[in-house]
């Protein structure tokens, strides 16, 4: 068993801005905790922080156990790496070393033969096993079996890019669960898994004994597997001790809590100086009320110096106005269409004003299908065509968008839209990415602050078709709530792909494809194929 504490930590962003202030918290043994918090508030840097990958400017980190971590690029992995390198990033230390060691001998032996080469090449083994390399290659096949239907030697040597997100989550899950490290740190581990593979992650850490710390926006995960919420907002941290289902109300009661103790101080700091003011008035022509007004300084010094209690942290106030047009009646015809490789072909009508939510297991289309509306050229046979007055904006699940790459927010609103500074200031204030943040380069924004600016681009586009891919899955809690408002309020036609159970809720209808390459409506969503009987 494992645990990891916190003390006393600090951390500064290179621009001097306080990311973290004097922060403090342990999560014990088999705690299943999760970090929540508005985008960019440091959930990630805290991680970070725990994994070593970050030095605090102050305090310590404490873990044992051993440390299995998640990093937030999986999912998204496109280079070179292969399935065994993949898995070799999560492995404890020990096998990770010797394994280069190992590539290293190995690659030697194929340049010469000579005995110094052997020797190397056999200590090399020797050491692989010894770290227990042989024998984690054996719950690797059991990783890959799970994740990918294969044993482990007929995919080591396989690109990971060839893998879904949601594959390549599954298997570095599957290896941090079944592996030694008894402390594991998950950034966004929900993230590209389909519906049926979440309800697995959430009955997987329920039943694990290991202690588990993390980062997820799902609400319904949050509800369903973690037993303590660690808030991050304002620099600070507080914990909830109990679940997700409980802790709106007391994340409300808390912030009541400190507004009140606030105003208490605050009265006393007035009443104090008043009477200092008062007492130095008497004392200039009573000497017998100069103790009593050097007491009064004394108390009002240690008063100020004690300092007020906690501020309580302001709520989001993200304001979407996603507008759309009228356009024509018929918003989205497809006819006989089929994406190669992917589908059979289907019929669809969408009309306009409507919500769709597409819905399916990863792999199975989706997001190519949004990507052919889009107009970015997918293959496909069959046709479709946008209504009358339809244009199409397009929200991408990966946030790659190399062309606003080394761009601030300010510089891309001001450019892409013909904007004056002040005009895409005030935009940017109303989606919570005003002040420091109008001036990083994107790619150093946090998922939910790329996400919640790719919203604002399709706002401002004059966009009539909303085509998003997993729009809420690096978005805050008060960022989805505000996008599921703006939606609400949108003139216009949505798509949506998505696994969020909660915001698939509001959506009108239901086109599923399905893993046998059937795409078909539902009148209601249908997140685990094996428990619905599809149309004929």
């Amino acid at each position: 068993m494992g645990h990891v504490e916190i003390g006393h930590l600090t951390h500064v962003l290179p621009d001097g801005r306080m990311l973290l202030n004097d922060v403090s918290f342990r999560v014990g043994e088999g705690v299943k905790a999760a970090l929540v918090g508005p985008n960019g508030a440091g959930k990630t840097t805290l991680l970070r922080m725990i994994a070593g990958d970050l030095q605090p400017v102050e305090g310590t980190v404490a873990h044992s156990g051993g440390l299995g971590v998640m990093r937030q690029f999986v999912g998204n992995i496109r280079d070179g790496r292969t399935v065994q390198d993949l898995l070799l990033s999560v492995a404890p230390e020990r096998v990770r070393t010797a394994a280069e060691r190992l590539d290293a001998a190995e690659l030697a032996m194929m340049e010469r033969e000579d005995e110094k080469t052997q020797m190397r090449y056999a200590q090399a083994i020797t050491d692989y096993t010894d770290a227990g390399g042989y024998d984690i290659e054996v719950l690797w096949d059991a990783c890959t079996m799970a994740a990918l239907g294969a044993p482990y030697d007929r995919v080591k040597y396989r690109e990971v890019a060839t893998l879904s997100g949601g594959e390549q989550k599954r298997l570095v899950l599957e290896a941090l669960l079944r592996g030694p490290d008894q402390v594991l740190l998950l950034d966004e581990p929900d993230n590209y898994l389909d519906v049926p593979g979440k309800v697995w992650l959430e009955t997987a850490l329920r039943e694990t004994p290991k202690t588990v710390l993390l980062v997820s926006h799902d609400r319904q995960l949050l509800a369903n597997a973690a037993d303590r919420i660690v808030t991050v907002e304002s620099g600070n941290i507080w914990i909830h001790g109990g679940g997700f289902t409980t802790y709106p109300e007391a994340r409300r009661e808390r912030n009541e809590r400190l507004d009140e103790l606030r105003r208490r101080w605050d009265e006393e700091h007035v009443k104090l100086r008043r009477l200092v003011v008062m007492l130095r008035q008497k004392a200039t022509y009573n000497d017998g009320m100069s103790s009593a007004y050097h007491a009064a300084q004394t108390r009002l010094r240690r008063f100020e110096e004690a300092g007020p209690p906690e501020v309580a942290p302001k709520d989001q106030l993200i304001s979407m106005r996603l507008r759309g047009g009228r356009t024509g009646k018929r918003a989205v015809m497809c006819e006989a269409l089929e994406l190669t490789g992917l589908m059979k072909p289907f019929d669809m009508e969408v009309w306009y004003g409507e919500r769709v939510a597409v819905l399916g297991s990863n792999g199975s289309g989706k997001s190519h299908f949004l990507r052919l509306l889009a107009g970015e050229g997918v293959r496909h046979t069959g046709t479709f065509r946008l209504g009358a007055r339809v244009v199409p904006g397009h929200f991408a699940q990966t946030h790659a968008r190399p062309e606003l790459a080394g761009r601030t927010p300010c510089e891309i609103v001001m450019t892409e839209h013909a904007r004056l500074k002040n005009e895409a200031m005030k935009a940017l204030a109303r989606y919570e990415l005003a002040g420091r943040v109008a001036e990083q380069r994107f790619e150093t924004l946090s998922g939910g602050q790329q996400a919640r600016l790719q919203i604002l681009l399709l706002e401002m586009s004059g966009a009539t078709l909303l085509l998003l891919d997993e729009p809420t899955d690096n978005l805050d809690l008060a960022s989805a709530e505000a996008l599921q408002q703006g939606l609400d309020a949108f003139a216009g036609t949505v798509l949506a792909v998505t696994h969020d159970r909660w915001f698939a809720a509001d959506f009108d209808r239901y086109l599923v494809f399905g893993s046998d390459g059937r795409v078909y409506e539902s009148p209601e969503p249908v997140w685990d194929e094996t428990r619905v009987v599809r149309p004929r």
